[in-house]
C-alpha cells in the first residue's frame, strides 16, 4: 500500500463517512441528531486533519495512516450513533472494529518503514476521541462519573496551559499503551449492557482506577523532570503524545 495525497485521502474520507451514515440511516433509522453530529465531525475531524498535515509538512497520507483514517470513519459513525440515541449493537461493533485496527496501524507502520510523530498523534487523537464518546454513550446509564474517562485526557492537555512541564514529552511506554486499550475494551463492554448493572460499575470504576494511575504517574515523572522556568528555558513538547489517550 503506497502514499495517497492529502486532498484525494480526505475526499475519499469525507466520502465514506457520508456512505456510512446513509448505511446507518437505513439499517439502524439514523435520525438528525446522528446526521448532525456525523456531519459535524466529518467537517472538524477534515479541517483539522488538514490543518495538522500542514503543520507536520505532510503532503501526503502513508499506509499506517491511510488505516487510521478508516478507523476516523468508523468513530464517526460510533459518534453519530451515540448523538442520536440509536440502538446499541451498532455502537459495541463500530466501536469493536475501531480498537480491532488500532492494532494494524502501528505494525503497518514499522513494517512500511513509514512511522512519523504525525501518525502517532494522529492515531492518539483517533484513540481519544473514541474513548471520549464511548464514555458518554456508558454514562447514559451508569452515570455521568464515567465520562471522566473520557474527558481526562483533555483536561490534561488543558492543565499544561496553566503548567507549561506537563507538556515536555514523555519516554514511551507499553503500561500506557496497554492502560490506552483497556479503556477502550472496557467501555465497549460496558456499551454491550450484558452485565449486571453492578458488574458494568465496577468494569467502568476498574477502568478509571488505572486511568487515573495512569495520569498520575506520568505526572509525577513530569514534576521530576521539569525544566528551569526561565528566559533560556527551552520550548516544552506537546506532553502526552506517545501512545496514551
Amino acid at each position: 500500500m503506497n502514499a495517497v495525497g492529502g486532498r484525494p485521502a480526505l475526499a475519499a474520507g469525507a466520502c465514506a463517512q457520508v456512505a456510512v451514515l446513509v448505511v446507518l440511516t437505513v439499517t439502524a433509522d439514523l435520525g438528525t441528531a446522528g446526521w448532525a453530529a456525523g456531519t459535524a465531525y466529518l467537517l472538524t475531524g477534515a479541517a483539522v486533519l488538514a490543518w495538522a498535515m500542514r503543520r507536520a509538512g505532510h503532503d501526503a497520507l502513508g499506509p499506517a495512516d491511510l488505516v487510521t483514517l478508516v478507523r476516523s470513519v468508523l468513530i464517526g459513525a460510533v459518534t453519530a450513533l451515540v448523538a442520536d440515541g440509536g440502538p446499541v449493537w451498532p455502537v459495541v461493533v463500530l466501536a469493536s472494529l475501531a480498537l480491532a485496527l488500532d492494532l494494524v496501524d502501528g505494525p503497518v507502520a514499522r513494517r512500511t518503514r513509514t512511522e512519523s510523530s504525525f501518525g502517532a498523534r494522529f492515531d492518539m487523537e483517533a484513540d481519544a476521541f473514541l474513548i471520549l464518546v464511548l464514555s458518554v454513550q456508558t454514562a447514559f446509564t451508569l452515570g455521568p462519573w464515567v465520562a471522566v474517562i473520557g474527558v481526562t485526557r483533555y483536561v490534561f492537555v488543558l492543565a499544561g496551559y496553566a503548567a507549561p512541564w506537563l507538556r515536555a514529552p514523555l519516554p514511551p511506554s507499553r503500561a500506557r499503551k496497554a492502560v490506552a486499550a483497556v479503556q477502550g475494551v472496557a467501555l465497549v463492554a460496558v456499551s454491550a449492557r450484558v452485565l449486571p448493572h453492578w458488574g458494568s460499575a465496577a468494569v467502568a470504576a476498574g477502568a478509571l482506577t488505572v486511568l487515573g494511575w495512569s495520569f498520575g504517574r506520568d505526572a509525577v515523572y513530569l514534576w521530576r523532570n521539569r525544566r528551569p522556568v526561565g528566559p533560556a528555558a527551552p520550548a516544552t513538547g506537546r506532553g502526552r503524545e506517545q501512545g496514551g489517550v
